[in-house]
């Protein structure tokens, strides 16, 4: 079993919210691994595939979030959550 791991940082204008939550967690869905994200410096974890407890975490612009995956998938798994991030969630605004 693999693991990945990666901290990225919310530059979406309205941070983890509505559009980008529901994108992160579908994309998420996507994958085999069990895959987790906090936000940085806190302990607990939450499912990255639920989006009830991904937009619960109310994470603002300018936070920084932990993910974490494991199983097979895993490294291909962090890549393109990454890269969502990085990518702004594929909006404009």
């Amino acid at each position: 079993m693999s693991e990945a791991s990666a901290t990225v940082l919310i530059v979406h204008p309205t941070g983890l919210h509505a559009r980008p939550a529901v994108k992160l967690t579908k994309l998420a869905k996507g994958f085999a691994s069990r895959i987790r994200l906090r936000p940085e410096g806190q302990e607990t974890w939450i499912d990255a595939k639920s989006i009830v407890k991904v937009m619960g975490l109310k994470l603002r612009t300018g936070s920084r979030m932990d993910l974490a995956a494991e199983g097979e998938d895993a490294p291909a798994a962090m890549e393109a959550l990454q890269a969502l991030v990085e990518r702004n969630f594929d909006e404009d605004g």
